[in-house]
């Protein structure tokens, strides 16, 4: 026989049943979906989080006070931030405080409900250092930082409710007129529950210490590691034990790994609802051979040979798994675009996952094909004509 007959052999064997042949489709379709879509989801999300890390940058790190050696909270020097200036590959440095005051919308508003928004001191290079943005208003000036002025973080203006510059809100005992409200800052998301105010209007209004809590510091990428390994000594020489080092930008590259680990995950259930979809195909053909015994004795009585009939079993087997596979891949790609744009990711749909996932989808039906097409061809003329 010739390709061409073979191929229309097949494809009428599978026109004569088509609700079984869609339902046995079905399966190879859920598993090539699930693979397509997990693989274009996994790698938008990834990418995501890479723009995102170089949208930010990598070469943020953060100072902090730990415990003394007798658990007691350890104090940053007043000066820490000119002392880590000083070192060489530093570009910038910065710093927050923490300012024990209770912040509220109205004095008519019980003391304890601060509606969980805390208070910091920051300094006027904050935002600039963190890649910050104001929403709405203003930043903090050299004259503002010194009077009862406020920048809200996007969540604190949420829960005060807060609607933009202009209103007044009540820190410790003063009033406080807000300047400006933050976009959300994704290094450093505790910024955005907090009511940010200057150092000096700080220590005047709210009885600050002066005493940074948090140093932000940003140095050439080439330094970042030679620059930790000296904040400790630098900020605190007596006893560099007692401050903690990280770096902001690894949380995001720790939730690349954990998508990456989810992905192996995924794909795994992919496969097996793949397995799954070839048992089905395997059971179709199986059927297919019990019901058209008198078709494959009448074929091989008229001069049909063995290898004919395994062929038009293994095409059919092999069209069952392409139709499917196809309706997969393409439902996989639609559904990964549109949960992408949904999250705001630019979708990434590699084509080497559509190829791989039609590719497994031939290997399972010919695999699913081989037992089915090798029955039909044992099958003895005589017996299959006088089958019921």
């Amino acid at each position: 026989m010739r390709p061409v007959d073979i191929l229309r052999t097949g494809a009428g064997g599978l026109r004569s049943r088509r609700a079984r042949v869609v339902l046995s489709a079905l399966g190879i379709a859920i598993g090539i979906a699930t693979m397509v879509a997990v693989i274009g989801l996994s790698l938008s999300s990834r990418a995501d989080v890479l723009a995102q890390l170089d949208r930010l940058g990598t070469n943020l790190l953060t100072v902090q006070a730990g415990k003394t050696a007798l658990g007691e909270d350890a104090k940053l020097p007043k000066q820490a931030v000119a002392m880590v200036r000083a070192v060489g590959p530093v570009q910038q440095a910065t710093a927050t405080g923490d300012v024990n005051a209770s912040v509220r919308r109205s004095d008519v508003v019980p003391q304890e409900r601060t509606a969980g928004v805390a208070v910091q001191a920051a300094r006027l290079d904050l935002l600039r250092a963190l890649g910050g943005r104001v929403r709405s208003g203003t930043w903090l000036t050299a004259a503002s930082e010194r009077l009862p002025t406020t920048v809200l973080g996007a969540v604190a203006a949420e829960r005060l409710g807060v609607l933009g510059p202009g209103e007044k809100i009540l820190i410790g005992d003063s009033w406080f007129v807000v300047v400006g409200v933050l976009d959300p800052v994704e290094l450093v998301p505790e910024l955005d529950r907090v009511a940010l105010v200057g150092f000096t209007a700080a220590q005047h209004h709210l009885g600050f210490d002066g005493h940074p809590t948090v140093i932000f510091e940003r140095s050439r990428d080439d330094a970042v590691e030679a620059v930790r390994d000296v904040l400790a000594r630098t900020v605190s020489p007596g006893s560099p034990e007692v401050v903690k080092i990280s770096r902001p930008s690894d949380a995001l590259a720790a939730r690349a790994a954990t998508d990456e680990g989810m992905t192996t995950l995924m794909l795994g259930l992919g496969a097996v609802a793949l397995l799954v979809g070839g048992v089905g195909v395997a059971n179709t053909m199986i059927i297919s051979v019990l019901e058209r015994r008198q078709e494959i004795g009448l074929r091989r009585a008229l001069g049909a040979r063995k290898g004919d009939i395994r062929l038009q079993f293994l095409t059919e087997s092999l069209l069952l798994s392409a139709l499917g596979g196809s309706a997969g891949a393409a439902l996989g790609a639609v559904a990964t675009a549109a949960f992408a744009l949904v999250q705001g990711w630019t979708p990434v749909i590699p084509l080497w996952s559509v190829g791989g996932a039609i590719a497994a989808t031939l290997a399972v039906g010919v695999l699913a094909g081989l037992y089915p097409a090798a029955r039909a061809a044992r099958l003895h003329p005589t017996t299959a004509l006088n089958a019921a």
